[in-house]
């Protein structure tokens, strides 16, 4: 990355830290056996893993054999869904969601009603909460599984994950929740929330990309997605990615150690974006409760403004950014998320998602706001200039 680069798409991945990329190379240059071979070598590499496991979950209060290994957030969020829901289905065939969800989670519950599951999408107000009274009057004896994420992705909203789960479970229902935007920034009791299963990812926390684990309580049944082998405890197939496993344990660590200091660092950062921004720049609005999110995460609505069209010019300017989440930035479809929170289709379009990281200085923010406010104000200027010529030209008819 350029030095000069303004990097705030730090929801999107995070740069992987000196001390995971050292403990991954020692991974590659010293061990280089098969975790699951039964030599030497491949013992050696059982070690690393089964103590990576151990960190994993001494880091949400869980056992280490409730820690499954996966690719992704996004594949332990499919096989959560897709895997219990299977597993499950002699108990009942409904699931209950948001409208607010990952993209790996929408997916995978439309999968599900093909297979003749029925799935409840909820409702969510305009700061991304999901409506309660409808959760209560949806919930049956008949819903197996309940899944709602614990921090949006574009909002950054942070749900009551303990009322929700405690809900679930009057009804005989299993919770899980998408952890993987506020997992490695606050702490996670999985006991004390009354988690049964939980999706994580790496690379949202300084650690390696195609990396990621689910929790999943020892009392809940699920069946394997990845099939061809006798890994994760017979329940995910496929050979152990030993230096990827290491290197989130180690994120994990670092991200244990300095929480608090992070947090603290990142909070200021924000607050101080968004003073600066609303001062520079008319007709901005910012979505969702800024006391109820994590404070990395700002989405803001830039009124009259295209979405697409700011975040290509802040990029020429070197200011990277996001008009959603990454798995869908391809897209050229309105957010979900927006539509859900019932923004309009201008503001929606209009709307961009700044995500600070522990990286970021103030002198950036100062950087990136002067870039913001230059761009906003060529864009306005060109829509009002080609907004005038084209009244004109109707005028003439």
């Amino acid at each position: 990355m350029n030095n000069n680069t303004i990097y705030l798409d730090n929801a999107a991945t995070t740069s992987m830290s000196a001390e995971v990329l050292n403990a991954m190379v020692s991974v590659y240059n010293n061990t280089n056996g098969n975790s699951s071979s039964l030599h030497s070598k491949g013992r050696e590499a059982s070690n690393l893993v089964d103590s990576s496991r151990d960190i994993i979950a001494e880091s949400i209060n869980a056992k280490s054999n409730e820690i499954y290994f996966t690719a992704s957030g996004s594949e332990a969020n499919s096989w959560a869904l897709i895997g219990i829901a299977r597993a499950n289905r002699l108990k009942g065939n409904h699931i209950i969601t948001s409208k607010i969800e990952h993209p790996s989670v929408l997916e995978a519950c439309k999968y599900l009603e093909q297979d003749g599951f029925k799935v409840t999408y909820l409702d969510v107000d305009k700061n991304g909460f999901i409506h309660f009274d409808e959760f209560l009057r949806v919930l049956t004896n008949n819903t197996i599984l309940v899944s709602i994420m614990s921090a949006n992705n574009e909002l950054g909203t942070i749900q009551n994950i303990k009322a929700i789960s405690h809900t679930a479970h009057e009804k005989g229902a299993i919770f899980h929740t998408d952890a993987v935007q506020l997992f490695g920034n606050m702490n996670i009791d999985v006991v004390d929330l009354g988690i049964d299963a939980m999706s994580m990812s790496a690379h949202k926390i300084y650690g390696p990309k195609g990396m990621g684990c689910l929790y999943l309580s020892n009392s809940v049944k699920i069946d394997p997605i990845v099939f061809g082998g006798n890994q994760e405890r017979s329940k995910r197939g496929g050979t152990t990615n030993t230096a990827g496993v290491v290197g989130m344990a180690k994120a994990v660590e670092i991200a244990m150690r300095d929480m608090r200091s992070n947090n603290h660092k990142i909070r200021g950062l924000a607050d101080y974006f968004v003073a600066q921004l609303t001062t520079a720049v008319e007709h901005v609005n910012i979505n969702a409760n800024i006391h109820q999110k994590l404070p990395n995460i700002i989405s803001v609505s830039f009124v009259g403004i295209d979405g697409e069209s700011l975040m290509t010019k802040l990029d020429l300017e070197g200011v990277c950014v996001s008009t959603g989440s990454a798995c869908s930035s391809n897209s050229l479809a309105l957010s979900h998320v927006m539509k859900a929170i019932n923004l309009s289709n201008e503001d929606a379009k209009g709307t961009i998602r700044f995500s600070i990281g522990k990286n970021n200085s103030y002198e950036e923010i100062d950087r990136a706001i002067a870039i913001i406010k230059k761009s906003v104000d060529e864009l306005r200027s060109y829509s009002s200039v080609f907004g005038a010529k084209t009244r004109k030209r109707k005028g003439d008819k």
